[in-house]
């Protein structure tokens, strides 16, 4: 197997230049970049992980918190976190919580799982942590992002969307497809992206004169089986609606599904939304409509802005990514009249 010293005398350089050229940092001239590149691929050669942790005092890895493990919601961003990982190199660790109840004592415990494994940096995603618990994960690692929220101070750090402003989108898209009474599935109290985006619903519904204190809701955990009981709960009470929002879209998913069974017509007697844009929703019958949330571009915003501090990269960060809605057949227009 080839060693690094095989590289150097290969290429016609030193060993420390050799040593740079693969750490990809310190002064190098293009000659010798390209003469250690070339006998890098003719001798076939790998650095071990042991070998890049001695030259730079990194472990190459970053850490990666996720709160759940079901559903299909987390695994697009996993994988877009991935895939900008190995574009620089580098690799991932994932730690998972076990539920939503659990998931602020999770999270902590995950950050130091993952920093306790040498990661150089972490990227926490969820909504339970509270301003205090990032003072202990700053003590574990100080380079550290997070997805999915929003903390005064902490801006810098923070890899958000608009909820408030994808709540408003979903509500005057149903709006403009004439629909006047609106029924909603929550999602829980305690997710405060839940909060945000409900907030952002109902202000544009009262904006256009919905009294928003009387829309039938009903509330869900944001799985397929909660949406599945919101919808019967829905329908079991008899109140009239031509429009259903769900808060994500695994709920509305859940809900179309429940709707069909019990032999409504979506979008022919109920339309329903969602929320999200997941892979998933492209697949259900009829094609689900709902907020497209860029979250892949999020999540590789915010791992560039991580590695532009583990590493000093300069590798570029949007903060400006907006949501938009996606429409497809679940949703139909009405007359408002």
């Amino acid at each position: 197997m080839a060693t690094i010293k095989d590289v150097a005398k290969r290429a016609g350089v030193g060993l420390g230049t050799a040593s740079r050229v693969i750490a990809g940092s310190g002064p190098v001239s293009e000659a010798a970049i390209r003469r250690v590149r070339k006998a890098i691929e003719e001798l076939n050669f790998r650095p071990s992980h042991a070998a890049r942790v001695l030259q730079k005092g990194q472990s190459q890895t970053i850490g990666v918190f996720v709160p759940l493990i079901r559903g299909s919601f987390y695994t697009p961003i996993l994988h877009a976190i991935y895939t900008a990982l190995r574009a620089s190199g580098r690799h991932m660790v994932v730690d998972f919580g076990q539920s939503r109840e659990s998931e602020r004592q999770d999270a902590l415990d995950g950050a130091e799982f993952l920093a306790d494994r040498g990661c150089d940096g972490l990227v926490m995603m969820g909504t339970a942590l509270k301003p205090a618990d990032l003072a202990r994960i700053a003590e574990l690692q100080p380079h550290f992002v997070l997805l999915n929220r929003a903390i005064p101070g902490l801006q810098e750090r923070c890899f958000n969307p608009d909820h408030r402003a994808a709540g408003s989108a979903a509500a005057r898209a149903l709006y403009e497809a004439g629909h006047r009474r609106i029924a909603i599935i929550e999602g829980p109290k305690t997710a405060n992206d839940n909060t945000l985006r409900m907030r952002g619903f109902q202000e544009t519904l009262s904006h256009y004169g919905i009294d928003t204190e009387g829309i039938p809701r009903a509330r869900g955990d944001f799985s397929p089986d909660s949406g599945r009981t919101a919808a019967r709960e829905l329908l079991e009470r008899g109140v009239p609606f031509t429009a259903l929002f769900c808060a994500n879209d695994e709920m509305a998913i859940g809900a179309i599904s429940y709707l069909r069974e019990a032999g409504v017509d979506v979008p022919g007697e109920r339309s329903v939304m969602g929320y999200d844009g997941i892979d998933l929703s492209a697949l259900t019958v009829p094609p689900l409509t709902t907020v497209l949330v860029p979250w892949r571009e999020i999540a590789t915003s915010a791992l560039h802005h991580l590695l532009n501090l583990c590493y000093g990269s300069a590798l570029p960060v949007r903060r400006d990514i907006a949501s938009q809605v996606l429409w497809r057949g679940s949703v139909t227009r009405i007359d408002p009249g």
